[in-house]
């Protein structure tokens, strides 16, 4: 049977009415940080994706580089991620919540005055405070990807996501040029990505089924003054995903390199579909970063990708997937209106 980016997609006894899935885009809407009437319609709106994978939901008060971005650990988010889920539910669609700490890239005026956390240079990239504190334990973070993945059935989501792209805290501990740890956190490709493995473990143990959990990738770096050599990063990431693999997760995401999130240069554009996609015999492959309409569609008919990620077009095309599946043009953003100050 020919297989389109319109056939439903099955995996972790989850069935996927299509193949164009929302991507994670924050939102950075509601004070307190708790999901409200703003986050339930625009999930609704969207829920003609096959597959939702919310914005990023911190796992602490501490941990975030956006003023409002929503989190999941109080009960107060709690219910009100469940409005949302029983939203898209009722819409037809599924949604996944994506488990979020930025690592360094936060701010102490977002935390309190307390440092922002790393695992241990200096990040001197182009949003990144002068300073920050080395993680003494990275075991406490894993519990709180653990703590979040329980939380986060509760709210009625359909699995969870580990964010360890865009020089997030996972990602923190992969790159060689972010971690120069000499314990079992740092140095070999081993040690690097023990923090991912762990997270993606614990997020099993806390939703309690390895197929209704995901993660997310962003090989190339670049964003947020990450980037390795080529020749590391493929020894990285190919250790990590057959490692990865042997837990048989429900999916990865892969994330292409593209110009706007690499605005210090730093990133390689390695093609992660030619490098990493024959490592994957078991979950599924999603692939991320300014696909086109036709492009995805093609991928997904030679069987070199499952489904494919779609965020900017999302915005302005809440009926993005009818649009793809038809050949249909899609509106423009109205990038002036996005980003106009709050109370224009």
């Amino acid at each position: 049977m020919t297989v389109s980016i319109a056939s439903p997609l099955e995996f972790g006894g989850l069935t996927l009415k299509n193949r164009v899935l929302l991507a994670s885009l924050t939102r950075d809407r509601n004070p307190a940080t708790v999901p409200g009437e703003l986050n339930i319609e625009y999930y609704r709106q969207r829920s003609t994706a096959g597959l939702i994978l919310s914005e990023g939901i911190l796992v602490e008060p501490l941990g975030t580089e956006w003023t409002y971005a929503p989190g999941i650990y109080s009960e107060k988010q709690i219910a009100g991620w469940k409005k949302v889920t029983d939203t898209v539910h009722v819409e037809g669609s599924l949604i996944f919540a994506q488990l979020w700490h930025v690592g360094r890239v936060s701010h102490p005026v977002l935390q309190a005055g307390q440092p922002n956390v790393g695992p241990s240079a200096r990040c001197e990239g182009w949003q990144i405070p002068p300073a920050h504190q080395a993680i003494e334990d990275p075991q406490r973070y894993i519990d709180l990807y653990r703590i979040a993945a329980q939380n986060a059935k509760r709210a009625g989501f359909d699995g969870v996501e580990i964010h360890a792209a865009n020089g997030y805290l996972p990602y923190q501990l992969l790159d060689k040029t972010a971690n120069q740890r000499t314990d079992k956190w740092g140095g070999s490709d081993e040690n690097r990505t023990r923090f991912a493995i762990e997270a993606v473990k614990g997020a099993i143990e806390g939703f309690s089924d390895a197929r209704r959990v995901g993660i997310k990738l962003s090989p190339s770096g670049g964003y947020n003054d990450v980037g390795d050599a080529e020749d590391v990063l493929i020894h990285t990431y190919s250790h990590l995903i057959t490692e990865i693999e042997e837990l048989n997760i429900g999916y990865i995401q892969l994330v292409r390199w593209f110009a706007a999130f690499d605005p210090t240069t730093r990133g390689n554009p390695l093609d992660p579909i030619k490098h990493f996609r024959p490592l994957i015999k078991n979950a599924k492959v999603f692939l991320n970063g300014e696909l086109t309409g036709t492009e995805a569609a093609e991928l997904v008919a030679l069987g070199q990708i499952d489904a494919a990620v779609f965020g900017r077009p999302f915005i302005a095309n809440p009926d993005l997937p009818h649009r793809i599946i038809k050949n249909l043009p899609l509106a423009d953003i109205n990038w002036g209106a996005l980003y106009r100050p709050a109370g224009d």
